[in-house]
């Protein structure tokens, strides 16, 4: 009878260890279900993040007007700002961000046939209006003899500096070079100016030392200079030379570009410029 009554207790009592075993089993299950839910729902609602590399003003102005307005698509716009015109191409080639806004299409296809990248334009946002300052001299006629130009030393400026001068009468170039022109296709210089090449970002500090300086009004500006009122020359109004968002061959159709193109050319970047930067900048867009 004891031995009876020994085994009973002993099966109840391993009864209740399964029983407690099986609702901890069930427990740790529905809490790793919960958790596995909650995770998928805060990747399917959670900010995608667009990475964009820029220079200076008014590109980075644009990029900070549209941050908000993405961020109600769902995406997190970083602005990454860099130090040189060569940096914003690289990161973008390397996939080290989603785009880049800094440049114009003919710099854009040359970097694209020097580096064999797949580098394309979205979308055009705004014209800058090209111009040649002087801290020296008030007009053109008096630049003297042997007086030296700082013009940008990649192609596409080199070009478009030289093909404005042209227009200006002060030099001529080879029939036909047009935006390819370089200082070896100067056919006529009767005032002997030297040209002098420089880095993109050094053309405002070179204001200072050169008789003339051949540059875009966002170098210009913060020298509180402006091509309608100080440049001795502007170039002819051309769209080609656009300042332009940029992407990835493998990326322009995302849905994150996209909807940074809507709002990079929407209605309240288009009153930002015309308040802002009408001397300067004006909408590439409707």
């Amino acid at each position: 009878m004891m031995k009876k009554k020994t085994v009973l207790i002993l099966l109840f009592a391993m009864t209740l260890l399964l029983a407690a075993c099986g609702q901890k089993a069930d427990n740790t299950a529905a809490t790793t279900g919960a958790d596995t839910k909650a995770g998928t729902e805060a990747g399917t609602t959670g900010e995608q993040t667009l990475k964009v590399a820029t220079l200076i003003p008014p590109m980075t102005d644009i990029l900070d007007i549209v941050k908000p307005l993405l961020q109600k698509d769902g995406i997190n716009l970083e602005v990454v700002v860099l130090s040189d015109n060569v940096q914003p191409n690289d990161a973008l080639a390397n996939k080290e961000v989603d785009a880049n806004f800094f440049q114009h299409v003919p710099y854009m296809k040359q970097y694209n046939e020097s580096k064999g990248s797949n580098l394309v334009a979205i979308q055009p946002i705004y014209d800058a209006i090209y111009g040649a300052y002087s801290k020296k001299y008030k007009s053109i006629d008096q630049l003297p003899e042997g007086a030296v130009i700082a013009i940008a030393n990649d192609p596409s400026n080199i070009g478009r500096s030289l093909q404005m001068l042209a227009q200006a009468g002060i030099i001529t170039l080879k029939d036909g070079v047009g935006m390819n022109a370089t200082q070896a296709d100067i056919t006529s210089n009767p005032k002997k100016f030297e040209f002098k090449e420089v880095d993109l970002l050094m053309l405002a500090r070179m204001y200072d030392e050169a008789d003339l300086v051949a540059m875009t009004p966002a170098y210009a500006k913060p020298l509180n200079l402006t091509p309608v009122k100080d440049a001795l020359v502007t170039e002819k109004a051309d769209s080609t030379f656009a300042i332009t968002l940029v992407a990835r061959e493998d990326n322009k159709d995302s849905a994150a570009i996209q909807k940074l193109k809507e709002h990079m050319a929407g209605p309240e970047v288009k009153k930002f410029l015309e308040d802002n930067y009408s001397d300067i900048a004006v909408p590439a867009f409707k």
